[in-house]
């Protein structure tokens, strides 16, 4: 095999083993990146303890990279809250669907970290996304909501958050580096179509009517 890096074809390195149950996730060669690549959509996770790329678009939803540097194992999720939500006479919230959705997606990326090798005593974070870019009356704040919940949670679980980028208008690609932390966001200002926003949308008309119940424990 040559050294020279931009010479380098996925046929040189042998694609690497995928987490059982995450099979049905895209993972292809990124030739500027030189590397294998999972990209993930709303509502999905991944982890990886490789060599290898996390990445996904963000808009209103948020995605946490969490990763033990010990270990060198790290694992990114990208979801948003349902907006299903009841209201006391109080005016006070109880985000009760959506408080099981996010902490379903926040505990299942946990424990695939762990069952890969992680320890949740040195697990780090970086918080990305939950930008205002659904512009209908009801989700306007849907964004803001979603950091909200995700900080909340972290603080709760006493998770460390080494760096955000989260708000603005603007949706974000991320590359995330399980094995090492590094993080790579880059924010799409200009969007010449309705991608991100439509698929959003799609994504939070699924979970208002089917919201996950989560019933996972903590390692």
């Amino acid at each position: 095999m040559s050294n020279n890096k931009s010479l380098l074809k996925p046929g040189d390195y042998k694609l690497p083993m995928c987490p059982s149950g995450l099979e049905h996730i895209n993972r292809y060669w990124d030739k500027r990146q030189q590397s294998f690549s999972a990209k993930i959509l709303p509502g999905e996770y991944y982890v990886s303890k490789h060599n290898e790329i996390i990445n996904t678009v963000l808009g209103s939803c948020v995605s946490a990279c969490i990763y033990d540097k010990y270990a060198g194992v790290g694992g990114m999720n990208h979801f948003m809250l349902p907006l299903g939500n009841v209201t006391e006479h109080s005016g006070k919230e109880h985000l009760t669907s959506a408080t099981r959705y996010g902490n379903f997606a926040m505990e299942i990326l946990i424990n695939e970290i762990i069952k890969a090798g992680g320890q949740k005593k040195n697990m780090q974070v970086k918080l990305f996304g939950g930008a205002k870019v659904l512009t209908s009356l009801l989700t306007t704040d849907i964004g803001q909501k979603n950091i909200v919940f995700v900080r909340d949670y972290l603080e709760i679980e006493n998770l460390r958050v080494v760096s955000e980028d989260v708000g603005d208008i603007y949706p974000r690609k991320i590359m995330f580096f399980p094995d090492s932390g590094r993080v790579k966001v880059k924010k799409l200002k200009k969007m010449h179509n309705d991608t991100v926003r439509l698929r959003e949308e799609r994504y939070r008309i699924k979970i208002d009517r089917e919201p996950v119940q989560s019933d996972i424990e903590l390692f």
